[in-house]
């Protein structure tokens, strides 16, 4: 089973995005509709995804 998690910044919020990890990919979802297919990246596509967000905040 897949363990879905999200953000901090999202801790008191009931609608966010969530992400799992599996060994291959990296799935991303919204919480507000779960049955929905997660959008899936594997390992280079989600380290670009994390340097560009990430860089807004240093």
């Amino acid at each position: 089973m897949t363990q879905w998690r999200k953000s901090t910044y999202s801790a008191t919020e009931s609608h966010c995005v969530e992400v799992a990890d599996t060994p291959d990919l990296h799935a991303v979802r919204d919480s507000k509709t779960p049955g929905q297919a997660p959008f899936a990246f594997d390992r280079t596509e989600w380290q670009a995804f994390l340097r560009t967000t990430q860089g807004d905040r240093r």
